[in-house]
């Protein structure tokens, strides 16, 4: 039981760090999804507490979140090169399909929402779609733009990181989508990318400072946004419980808009048979996360 455990938080963290090398898709979604939300939430803020099932639960699920990170950055970049529709629509399924289950979890069988409980949703779905109609700042050469990274614009990255963090554990709110609306994402999977090519010569300083310059801050920035985040939504869960899961549906709700909006979507072009096949991973996505919200929800 103890394997199958350390196996499942891993699986978990694997899908996790798989979800937030794409833009718009998040990875608090996934983890309510997935049946880890709260837990990791109560782990973030407790940690001292019971140090041994919190270290059990953690350590699998960080490395499984840099497995993949590191791992699948690149497999994610080839599919959206390459079948950026059919690989968006599975993402989109897999928010689509938790959406009936938020649904039932928040609405009163004995009545309609009221205009409280409507504006809770309609206010954050609003703001997501206002969101996706920005236009992200485009990095044409992550290389060249790093090599000239001073010390202002590694204060901005920490800042990004915050922000990142922060929507990042945030169920419909995807932190790689704030990082490119900020115009970091391509700067922070390039440097990810990039880690490959440092392990294989450990001794290329020049590429250790390089990945250093945007990683170290970017990840300070996403330690503090994250546990200040994940104290302020355990405190909301713990005594509003049903009006963060409101605030989560239409969070939901705008990130469909926003990755149909996303221009990530459609970058390797739109076939009819991109188009079959974006449907059918649209079902697969969508009964995936129905069968395992169900269980957890």
């Amino acid at each position: 039981m103890r394997i199958a455990a350390i196996i499942r938080n891993f699986l978990n963290g694997l899908a996790f760090g798989i979800t937030e090398t794409i833009p718009g898709v998040s990875g608090g979604t996934i983890a309510i999804i997935l049946g880890f939300y709260d837990e990791l939430i109560e782990t973030v803020n407790h940690f001292t507490n019971n140090l041994r099932k919190r270290i059990k639960f953690l350590l699998p699920l960080l490395f499984g979140i840099a497995t993949g990170l590191i791992v699948f950055s690149s497999i994610i970049t080839y599919l959206l090169t390459n079948f950026s529709f059919p690989t968006m629509a599975f993402f989109i399924g897999l928010i689509v399909g938790i959406i009936p289950l938020i649904f039932i979890k928040v609405k009163d069988p004995s009545r309609w929402f009221t205009l409280k409980e409507l504006a809770l949703i309609l206010l954050p779905c609003l703001t997501l779609v206002v969101i996706a109609n920005l236009k992200p700042v485009s990095v044409t050469d992550p290389a060249d733009v790093i090599k000239n990274i001073g010390v202002p614009f590694m204060i901005f990255i920490f800042i990004a990181g915050i922000i990142a963090a922060a929507a990042l554990v945030i169920p419909g709110v995807s932190g790689s989508f704030m990082l490119l609306l900020m115009g970091i994402y391509r700067l922070a999977t390039y440097s990810i990318s990039s880690i490959g090519s440092l392990l294989a010569d450990i001794t290329n300083t020049s590429l250790m400072l390089n990945i250093a310059k945007v990683l170290v801050p970017l990840a300070a920035g996403i330690i503090i946004g994250g546990l200040s985040m994940a104290r302020v939504i355990e405190k909301l869960l713990k005594n509003h419980h049903k009006t963060i899961y409101l605030i989560i549906l239409g969070l939901l709700l705008g990130s469909v808009y926003a990755l149909f909006r996303d221009p990530v979507t459609y970058q390797s072009g739109l076939s009819v048979l991109h188009v079959i096949i974006g449907i059918a991973t649209f079902s697969i996505g969508s009964v995936i996360s129905y069968s395992l919200g169900k269980k957890h929800l």
